[in-house]
């Protein structure tokens, strides 16, 4: 192998010990948000349901004192009624059946107020039962949640120290000018930082190269930068990466294997 392949090879290995701190590093920062925006939703709903509460203790009250009221008719217009067998004028009786008149009146408004009221109590508690469904689950999700998450950053603290380690010893057998050119695109550009070229295209930008690049590429004399994304870059026919063909899910076995024990 030509040490220009050989340094494709180390930078390409690099890469993959990268690929995993990039994962790892994706999980640290994801973990925790995953929790906060949880108990954000949990949050909302629990101002849904202490509204729906409030409403219902507001309807309750109202209740309460609606059927008081009811009741307080009721014996009012019993007692009316007993008077009325005793008055001794004509005056008098016009008057009492008057008073009458208004208590069930008051009293038939009183009930139809009540009746509503029963209504919108009914609505408030189903709303109470659909809220409380979502409520519940989002509250067992965030405890799960919340129990899980120090493991799963112990676990990625763990496994971004082992990636480390590995990335001194392979780092290690790369020419320092090589390795500087790395660590300075890796510092400054998005992930990847060395992708191959297929059919002419960057598998880093997907833009084309230039055609006077792709030739100089195709010589394999030195590495080259793709013009436009500046990552590194080199020719699939050159070196094929022995594990792009992997799947995604299985370059993070680690994770998918451990977290579901």
């Amino acid at each position: 192998m030509s040490l220009y392949l050989e340094q494709i090879r180390q930078l390409v290995a690099l890469q993959h010990v990268d690929d995993g701190i990039h994962a790892v590093q994706a999980e640290l920062e994801a973990a925790p948000k995953e929790v906060e925006d949880l108990e954000k939703r949990f949050a909302a709903q629990d101002s849904v349901r202490n509204g729906i509460l409030e409403k219902l203790q507001h309807l309750e009250e109202q209740q309460k004192r609606l059927d008081a009221d009811l009741e307080d008719s009721e014996s009012r217009l019993l007692r009316s009624k007993d008077k009325l067998m005793q008055v001794e004028n004509e005056r008098e009786y016009q008057a009492m059946i008057h008073e009458m008149d208004n208590m069930e009146h008051h009293s038939q408004s009183t009930e139809e107020e009540r009746i509503a009221l029963q209504d919108e109590l009914s609505r408030q508690q189903a709303n109470l039962l659909a809220v409380e469904e979502i409520w519940n689950e989002l509250k067992e999700e965030l405890e799960r949640q919340k129990e899980n998450l120090e493991f799963r950053l112990n676990l990625s603290r763990e496994r971004l120290a082992e990636l480390e380690t590995k990335r001194s010893t392979v780092s290690q057998d790369i020419p320092a000018p090589v390795l500087g050119r790395y660590e300075f695109i890796r510092n400054r550009l998005r992930h990847p930082v060395i992708v191959p070229v297929q059919e002419g295209i960057c598998s880093g930008c997907h833009i084309s190269i230039p055609p006077q690049v792709f030739i100089d590429l195709q010589r394999g004399n030195h590495i080259m930068s793709c013009p436009n994304c500046q990552r590194l870059m080199y020719w699939g026919n050159h070196f094929q990466d022995p594990e792009a063909e992997k799947p995604a899910a299985a370059k993070m076995e680690f994770f998918e294997d451990t977290l579901n024990k």
